[in-house]
């Protein structure tokens, strides 16, 4: 039986590792979202074009691309978040009935988003990147709530702190070698095996497949000898 994976954001960086990744396992198939109407071909791989998950229609334009096929994992990946933009995407998929009893979604949000690990050791600022990522693991934790009676199982993700040209542009490549910082590649496999023991005894929860070891407050605010996977607080 062939396994179909949705990956929405899946042009670049860690998107673009688990398209790959994912592409070339047996008896699986990727539906992969793009901003532009002409992606490169990848093999395995069908693209769906046109699709931004900003935009208020993303869910009907994205089903309407889609096979009548059931999707066993939706992995939304957002490079300017959108909080509410999950809710358009799923809920249209379940309407569809392309998310059904066993599907999974796995939204990818940030340590950043967690209030709890907020701590006086690395101050203040980047309110609006913080602000999104807690909104987007509250959406998450709702959907959960929402589709658990179908059967259907929410995560949300801390994926890693990357070096990928998204963090150098910002000026965090500074950062990267004392921040334990991964390659989108090193990422995406920590996500697929993590994903891969996910179900519904997890979700609505907040994970760090690859540890606590690129998430600076950690270790002060949830103390010593922490486990990987991680789960997070809120």
């Amino acid at each position: 039986m062939t396994s179909n994976i949705l990956i929405l954001g899946a042009t670049r960086g860690l998107g673009a590792s688990l398209r790959t990744l994912y592409s070339v396992k047996t008896a699986t198939h990727v539906f992969a979202t793009s901003r532009s109407s002409n992606p490169e071909p990848s093999p395995g791989v069908t693209w769906l074009t046109g699709i931004d998950i900003s935009q208020p229609d993303v869910g009907q334009k994205l089903v309407s691309q889609l096979p009548s096929t059931k999707l066993s994992t939706v992995i939304v990946q957002m490079y300017t978040t959108s909080a509410i933009g999950p809710v358009f995407v799923v809920h249209n998929l379940v309407k569809a009935g392309l998310l059904d009893q066993g599907s999974k979604v796995i939204l990818l949000s940030s340590e950043s988003g967690s209030i709890t690990l907020r701590h006086e050791k690395e101050g203040g600022g980047n309110f609006g990147h913080h602000a999104s990522k807690a909104a987007l693991n509250m959406v998450g934790k709702l959907l959960s709530l929402d589709l658990k009676p179908k059967g259907i199982a929410v995560g949300l993700v801390h994926p890693g702190f990357m070096r990928t040209e998204m963090t150098k542009s910002v000026g965090f490549d500074k950062y990267w070698d004392a921040g334990g910082a991964v390659t989108p590649d090193e990422a995406a496999r920590t996500l697929a095996t993590f994903i891969e023991g996910f179900d519904l005894g997890k979700t609505g929860e907040f994970w760090a497949p690859g540890g606590p070891g690129d998430i600076g407050t950690a270790g002060d605010v949830l103390g010593k000898n922490l486990p990987t996977p991680l789960q997070l607080p809120w």
